[in-house]
């Protein structure tokens, strides 16, 4: 775990960076459910409440899902031969599939829709979902696996993912440390931007002023 520390407090300084540009009336909603936030433990490492925009969780949990990633990679490519073989395959017939829009992304956009919900009445031309697959070459089919080692490999995952959980415990442990920079990066940059929307959703709500009483009553 040397280095965890270090890469986490990188990871939150990048983000701190990343957090003033970000502008609620250019953020889209979400149409389905964001399986990398959703009940996220580095979203409660990091002390993000429920009004915390989606966006803005996104690019953190994002980067700091990276970090664990990156640990499973290099523990998978030193000890484990069959799963490392395995990635590697499907790396290449990645290579193979054509244009993949979502894929080489920043961490503060991985696993958001690479297209926006289109206006009614007004479809797109073309949307980067309807291109993916542009380009894919043939495939040569694999061999199946012998019992031998599919036991072997499922070992072998289960040893990473052992790794998965022990990496991101030690990187939620250090996020914690990061609260009170996050929390005041959110209280300064975030709130006042939903402040003002709620501020002017609600404007005019309220009904006209009322005049001077006629008298008639």
């Amino acid at each position: 775990m040397d280095g965890i520390e270090g890469r986490v407090r990188g990871a939150v300084d990048v983000w701190l960076r990343w957090l003033p540009r970000w502008q609620i009336g250019t953020a889209r909603p979400r149409t389905r459910i964001c399986r990398k936030c959703t009940g996220s433990p580095i979203a409660s490492a990091a002390g993000f409440g429920p009004d915390v925009p989606h966006a803005v969780q996104h690019a953190l949990i994002g980067r700091i899902s990276t970090i664990v990633e990156d640990a499973v990679d290099d523990y998978t490519a030193k000890n484990l031969p069959l799963l490392q073989r395995e990635l590697e395959r499907a790396d290449a017939r990645k290579r193979h599939a054509g244009y993949q829009p979502a894929e080489g992304l920043s961490p503060e956009f991985q696993g958001l829709d690479v297209d926006p919900e289109p206006s009614p009445g007004s479809p797109f031309l073309f949307t980067l979902g309807e291109l993916a697959g542009t380009g894919a070459a043939e495939q040569t089919p694999r061999e199946p696996l012998s019992d031998e080692a599919k036991a072997a490999l499922r070992h072998e995952i289960e040893l990473s993912d052992e790794c998965a959980r022990s990496t991101g415990t030690a990187v939620c442990l250090a996020l914690i440390d990061h609260r009170e920079r996050i929390a005041e990066a959110v209280e300064r940059l975030v709130e006042p931007q939903i402040e003002a929307l709620v501020s002017d959703m609600f404007r005019g709500f309220d009904g006209p002023e009322e005049g001077p009483r006629s008298g008639l009553f």
